[in-house]
Parts: C-alpha cells; sequence; structure tokens
C-alpha cells in the first residue's frame, strides 16, 4: 500500500512538472539510440567528356589534373570509407547524341577500395564524348543504395549537361525529394557562369556545396575534404529546422544537430531549455556555396526572452573560404534569479533564444535564393564554471579591508623615508 502511494505521488508530481514546463523541445536524430552498422558511403562522378581536353588548369588538361586528384584520394581513404567511381562520357566516341547521352558507366563498385585496381581504372580514362550529368547523378544514387545513414557524391565537371533531360538540377530535387539522406557536392572545372549556376542548383536541392576549382591543389585538397566530411558526418544526418523572425515563435531545440537555410544578412532564432545547474554548448557554421562579397562575417548570439544579451560569438573574414563558423557557453549565474520550482522540488528550466546573424552581401548576378546552408549544433551539458578567485568582500566589508590597507601601506612608507632621511641626509 505504501509502495502504491509513493508511485501515485511520484506520478502526479512528473505530470505537474510537464505541465508547468511546457511542451518537449524537438530532439535532432543523432543517431544514438541504435549506432549504425554500415560504414560510410562515397561515390565520385566524373566528366569525361571531350571538353576535359583543354589545357587550361596549370598548363595541364583538365582530365589528368583529375586523374591525378583522385590517385591521392584514393591513396588517403580511410579504410572504413567504401567508395565508388563512376564516369560520364568515358567510352562513345560517334556523332550519335541519343546513344552518346547514355554515356555512363560504373567503373569502380561502391565498397571497401583496392587502392591499385582503383588507380589504374582512371588511368585509362581518355577524354570522349557528350555530357550526361542528369542520367549519371540517377544512376549514382542508385549505386549508392538506400539505408539508414547518408550518402555521398562528389560531382567533377567543366561544362554543362548537353544531354536534359534529365535536367540535373531536376534530378537532384527528385533525389531530395525520396529522402534518401543523399548529399550531391559539386566541383566545377571551369569559370563559366551557367555551369556554375547548374552546379549550385544541384548542390543547393541536396545540402550539398559548390566550389570552383582553379588549380590541381583545390581540386585535391576540396575532393579530400569532402571525403573525409562524409567519414565524420554520415553517421549524424542532420534534422531539419525553420529559425523564425524572433523568440516568441522559435522552435524549440533539444541537443543536437540541425540543418537550416539563411538568406544574405538575415537573423534566425531557435530556443533552447536550459536548467540551473547546466551549461549550453552551441556552435553554427554557413557554408559559402555561391560567391560573396569580401568582409562578411557570422554572429551567433543566446539572449533571454526579454532581449538582453548573454553571450556572443563571432567570426569574421575578407578573404575566400567555404565555411565560417562561430560558437558559444553560457551558463546562469548562481545569484541570477531563476524559474520558481515545480510542486515535486524540480527547478523549471529557462529559455535561452539563439540568434544566428550573417553580413554576406551577393556579388552582382549571384542567385539569392535559398538561402545558404546553416548548420546548429546544440548541446546542453552540467555546467563546469571557473575556478573563484580571492573573494575581498563587497560593501563595508570591501571598504573596510581597503582602509585598513592604505593605512599599513602608508605607515611602512613613513618608516622608510624617516630611515631613508636619517642615514643619507
Amino acid at each position: 500500500m505504501i509502495n502504491k502511494r509513493r508511485s501515485a505521488a511520484v506520478l502526479l508530481g512528473l505530470l505537474a512538472t510537464t505541465a508547468l514546463i511546457g511542451p518537449p523541445p524537438a530532439a535532432a536524430d543523432d543517431g544514438t539510440t541504435e549506432p549504425p552498422a554500415e560504414p560510410p558511403k562515397v561515390e565520385l562522378v566524373l566528366d569525361v567528356s571531350g571538353s576535359m581536353r583543354a589545357r587550361d588548369i596549370d598548363g595541364r588538361s583538365r582530365i589528368s589534373v583529375a586523374q591525378q586528384a583522385f590517385n591521392e584520394v584514393v591513396d588517403a581513404l580511410p579504410d572504413e570509407t567504401q567508395l565508388g567511381i563512376r564516369v560520364l562520357g568515358a567510352t562513345y566516341r560517334g556523332e550519335d547524341k541519343k546513344q552518346g547521352c547514355r554515356d555512363t558507366q560504373q567503373i569502380v563498385p561502391v565498397g571497401p577500395v583496392d587502392r591499385t585496381q582503383a588507380k589504374a581504372a582512371v588511368a585509362t580514362l581518355r577524354p570522349t564524348g557528350f555530357t550526361p550529368v542528369g542520367l549519371a547523378l540517377r544512376s549514382a544514387a542508385q549505386d549508392l543504395g538506400t539505408g539508414s545513414t547518408a550518402r555521398r557524391i562528389v560531382l567533377i565537371t567543366d561544362g554543362e549537361d548537353t544531354c536534359a533531360p534529365p535536367d540535373p538540377c531536376q534530378v537532384a530535387r527528385e533525389l531530395a525529394a525520396q529522402g534518401t539522406r543523399l548529399v550531391v557536392d559539386t566541383l566545377g572545372l571551369a569559370p563559366d557562369e551557367k555551369v556554375r549556376r547548374q552546379l549550385l542548383c544541384i548542390a543547393g536541392a541536396t545540402g550539398g556545396t559548390y566550389t570552383a576549382a582553379q588549380s590541381a591543389d583545390e581540386l585535391t585538397g576540396r575532393i579530400k575534404q569532402l571525403v573525409d566530411r562524409a567519414r565524420d558526418t554520415y553517421t549524424a544526418t542532420p534534422t531539419v529546422v525553420g529559425g523564425s523572425a524572433g523568440c516568441d515563435d522559435a522552435p524549440l531545440l533539444a541537443p543536437g544537430v540541425y540543418t537550416d537555410r539563411e538568406a544574405f544578412a538575415e537573423h534566425r532564432w531557435y530556443r533552447v531549455p536550459v536548467r540551473p545547474g547546466q551549461e549550453l554548448r552551441a556552435s553554427v557554421s554557413l557554408a559559402l556555396d555561391r560567391p560573396v562579397n569580401p568582409d562578411y562575417g557570422v554572429l551567433l548570439r543566446a539572449t533571454a526572452p526579454d532581449g538582453r544579451e548573454l553571450v556572443r560569438g563571432v567570426d569574421a573574414g575578407s578573404g575566400r573560404t567555404d565555411v565560417v563558423s562561430a560558437g558559444l557557453r553560457w551558463s546562469a549565474a548562481e545569484e541570477e534569479p531563476g524559474p520558481e520550482p515545480t510542486p515535486s522540488g524540480v527547478q523549471a528550466a529557462r529559455t535561452v533564444c539563439l540568434v544566428v546573424s550573417n553580413s554576406f552581401a551577393p556579388r552582382p548576378g549571384t542567385q539569392v535564393t535559398p538561402g545558404m546552408p546553416v548548420e546548429l549544433t546544440v548541446d546542453v551539458v552540467a555546467a563546469s564554471p571557473a575556478p573563484d578567485g580571492p573573494d575581498l568582500g563587497r560593501g563595508w566589508v570591501l571598504l573596510l579591508l581597503l582602509t585598513l590597507a592604505g593605512l599599513v601601506t602608508g605607515l611602512i612608507a613613513g618608516l622608510l623615508t624617516r630611515w631613508w632621511v636619517a642615514t643619507w641626509r
């Protein structure tokens, strides 16, 4: 009987706490409940069409630069990453467009990489035919299959699709709408505005990034970065969330990783519940997936619901970069009044507003929609205050200590002065 009464009392206390605190925050799908058993999977899609013969990258042909980059990436590939390679425009040498626009093959299947076999397959490629980018993307998605973890396609091309339909941008939208957790990153090898717009559209539709590679080092470094990113992020696909224009109606976030899009010079708001004795840790990364003017920055602020700023983190730059990030930490001071305890003795969480702002400006002709990709990481942990320094007290106690220190200092100074005058006059 006593146990039943205690259980009933605990249940009533929990119900009262829930009613006072409000609905629980949205939880991010961080993959911690069931660690994925499958490894990260990436497929590199290389354009081998006739235009890749152009010799305008460090005095070398585009295909030779891409082959060198592939070899270095294969050598540095993490053991746990499964890699596949697909090519387009690599075999058909004729003029029949209908046949040439079906020219895409997977030369290395997705799986543990045989480095010697993969480099040999890439070394035999010679620029040949048309550019069926849309068909290659659709086929690459089939190569990677489906599963519980994110997959990544890295598209390297120097030209616009010459075979639409299917339009590659529309294919990217279809893949994103299927919810297959597929990200397409694009690398452009030619300074062509039409190509840039098409690659931006492909990347933007799937949450990927676009980069223009104008040298062998840039191409190699970027591919390695994207492959490493696939290894580091495939287990925790960010949860899509939409920030608001103010704190009152902002989404309530639990610890996790979130993705959003932010327009140029915009402010987006989110809310995080933080209990007494806890510390909020948050970071934001904003990807520059299109050309912007120099002198830019990103600002992450934590504020109280009434608008008082609690802490901020900022990052700025004036040159070329791919990602700009900022972070912050905040915990309530002991003397700061908090919410009243609930009837069960549990102190309610206070709401902290997170504001993501940017000072980016688009270059002339740059597409401003959709907004730039934003990744927001939120964590709430036990507070770890810095060690306390010597406490001199407050109010009258501090005044008394200062007065005594002044008297002692004056007395010592007087004695030293008398001794010096008596000895050295």
